[in-house]
């Protein structure tokens, strides 16, 4: 069992940054995060593969979101720039220890999930 633990979410003005931050409890694979916003389905918005270091992104957030990890932490982070107030969501951290199906964007890929931590951006 892995726990993930998440920090870093806020509100901000559009425009404006925030760095999210989530530290496993054991080994993973992949890492992502994940967000949702009231009424609408969960959506991947980024994932890494904690061996490589390759990157995944939704088109949303390509160019403003970079997910990036330290392995020595165990912990992924996933800055946040040129927020919009439709990035306003709950996010959440994921992750597996099993191989996943480029781009690693499907939640049912992951076995693991933190608590979860809400960005808001206002206009």
């Amino acid at each position: 069992q892995v726990q993930l633990a998440e920090s870093g979410g806020g509100s901000v003005q559009l425009g404006g940054d925030l760095r999210l931050s989530c530290t496993a409890s054991g080994y993973t694979l992949y890492m992502g995060w994940f967000r949702q916003a009231p009424g609408k389905e969960r959506e991947g918005v980024a994932a890494i593969y904690n061996l490589g270091g390759s990157t995944y992104y939704d088109d949303s957030v390509k160019g403003r979101f970079t997910i990036s990890r330290d392995n020595a932490k165990n912990t992924v982070y996933l800055q946040m720039n040129s927020l919009k107030p439709e990035d306003t969501a709950m996010y959440y951290c994921a992750a597996t220890r099993a191989p996943c199906l480029y781009p690693c964007l499907r939640a049912s890929a992951y076995q693991y999930w933190g608590q979860g931590t809400q960005v808001t951006v206002s206009s």
